[in-house]
């Protein structure tokens, strides 16, 4: 099972769910204290901003953050549930949420999991960056990003109320 919370609900949700892993995407200068039940070698720290073009001075998600994010989710043994979250828990999260279920699930139709995505969290909308690089490296040919266009953007929100996904 796959989590996606906010930065300020992080701690809440790892103890709820007794999740093992922790995917977080942050900004790198965020101040973040890492669950005391997470050991630093299940935590992947991935310091982007919410941006979807380059712009001085921020640290734009690239390819780069891509594969570090599927190797780690490969690696992830699922005998425990894997936490991904961002600031608001809205942007994002959601799009290394989905990224990962079309990463772990490759025969998945990806309109299938953008639907389970919205059926999961009304205010999810995905940082369209990141999926277009998801789709990308996982040679998906845009259909990710014809997905995730097709559900819309979220409700607004300040921040997302946690939800799950099941890896299935």
């Amino acid at each position: 099972m796959i989590h996606v919370c906010s930065l300020a609900k992080l701690h809440d949700t790892v103890e709820t769910t007794g999740a093992r892993h922790v995917i977080t995407l942050i900004n790198g200068s965020t101040v973040l204290t890492r669950p005391s039940n997470v050991d630093p070698t299940n935590h992947l720290f991935l310091g982007i901003n919410d941006i979807v073009e380059e712009i001085e001075g921020m640290v734009a998600p690239d390819e780069t953050h891509m594969h570090e994010l599927f190797e780690f989710v490969h690696a992830w043994p699922r005998e425990a549930p894997l936490v991904i979250h961002c600031y608001a828990g809205i942007s994002r999260s959601t799009a290394a949420a989905y990224a990962t279920l079309c990463a772990l699930l490759p025969d998945r139709d990806e309109m299938e999991l953008a639907q389970r995505l919205r059926h999961a969290s009304a205010t999810a909308t995905p940082n369209p960056r990141i999926v277009a690089l998801a789709d990308t490296v996982l040679k998906r040919e845009g259909r990710m990003v014809a997905a995730i266009h097709a559900i819309g953007r979220g409700t607004d929100a300040f921040e997302g109320e946690p939800f799950s996904l099941p890896v299935s």
